[in-house]
């Protein structure tokens, strides 16, 4: 009888070469990552902004004040995240001045700038890229030996995201993954106003922004549904930080605990960053705080759903997943997994109103 390894088949010379490609390519995707908060550290989306969408490497290097001696490093860096789609290239003839444009990634990290309600997305780069994040996912191998219940982030950094132990550890990189958190977390809003917001908010008299940060999500809904009375609800830390503006009721206090009445309450972006376990202590306590369905009781939630498609959708939505294994006690969750998680939680059904590229919005009511 032929053993199994005669019975495998053994790839081409062409398939091994173009595995070994293929080897290059995983084993230095940090490279990609590097180059990336390199010009985001640097400014670059920022400068070719400035200077009216399209530069040449010589307008970048005198902008951004380099020694014109980097001009044919940066040429590298450049062809890279243009090859990555981070920036596009007009031309890559080494005989042709290549001329580099902004892509519609590289629109989200304009500093200071909210395009169609998309705010900066430079921190989460300089969070999700930070020696923090790096470390802990370089001990993964070493945390999947270990019989513990915390995250690699939190087993090796001794500290978790939200419980304010980082704040204490370091505040100024706790600051970043607080914009970065924030920036994500308001991230495509306003597309949820155009696409569903009738929906959603019509005929509401009040809700509650579960985790709602700095009010900015519910001054949107306010501005488009005046009707509305909106209250935001953060841990202390955060509520002390923001300003009373007189359009928001600010509430701090903890979601585990207890959420402010509301004939609906909103989480969005949350619950990915719990297990299971807490999204159904969560939920059960936006239940408590929302009347029956026949008085419109319900909750929104907004949050990444996993699908079954192929693509860099769905790529960056296990990456996501990853990142949530890494950072945190939570994960990505498909339709079939949240729609779990409702049940336990004491909802009696749920709706998908729309799918916004990863992001799914449900309505779920009790």
């Amino acid at each position: 009888m032929a053993t199994q390894a005669q019975q495998l088949a053994v790839p081409t010379e062409a398939e091994l070469l173009q595995g070994q490609a293929d080897l290059w390519r995983h084993s230095l995707y940090y490279m990609t990552s590097m180059a990336f908060q390199c010009a985001v550290k640097l400014g670059i989306p920022t400068t070719i902004h400035s200077l009216g969408g399209a530069a040449s490497l010589p307008d970048l290097v005198a902008a951004l004040s380099l020694p014109p001696a980097k001009l044919p490093y940066l040429r590298r860096i450049m062809r890279l995240l243009a090859t990555s789609g981070v920036f596009a290239a007009d031309s890559a003839a080494a005989d042709v001045v290549a001329t580099y444009r902004l892509t519609p990634l590289s629109w989200l990290l304009l500093d200071g700038v909210a395009v169609d309600g998309h705010p900066s997305q430079t921190s989460l780069v300089l969070a999700a890229t930070s020696r923090h994040c790096l470390e802990a996912a370089m001990g993964l191998s070493d945390w999947f030996k270990k019989d513990v219940a915390a995250s690699p982030f939190q087993d090796l950094h001794g500290v978790t995201l939200f419980d304010g132990t980082m704040a204490e550890q370091d505040p100024e990189v706790d600051a970043v993954f607080n914009d970065a958190l924030a920036s994500h977390d308001n991230s495509g809003f306003l597309a949820v106003l155009r696409e569903c917001g009738g929906t959603l908010f019509q005929g509401l008299e009040s809700l509650t922004d579960c985790c709602g940060g700095d009010g900015t999500t519910a001054r949107a809904i306010v501005e488009a549904f005046p009707q509305i009375k909106c209250t935001v609800l953060d841990l202390p830390r955060v509520i002390d930080n923001v300003p009373a503006d007189g359009v928001v009721n600010y509430v701090a206090g903890d979601m585990f605990n207890s959420v402010p009445f509301a004939q609906a309450v909103l989480i969005k972006l949350v619950l990915h960053h719990w297990s299971d376990e807490d999204c159904v202590r969560i939920l059960a306590q936006c239940k408590k705080a929302i009347p029956p369905r026949e008085e419109g009781g319900k909750v929104i939630v907004i949050d990444i759903v996993v699908d079954s498609s192929s693509g860099p959708t769905h790529e960056a939505e296990l990456l996501m997943d990853v990142a949530m294994m890494v950072m945190t006690n939570g994960r990505q969750r498909d339709e079939t997994d949240w729609s779990e998680i409702f049940i336990k939680a004491g909802f009696s059904d749920y709706k998908v109103v729309k799918k916004l590229g990863a992001r799914g919005v449900f309505e779920v009511y009790p």
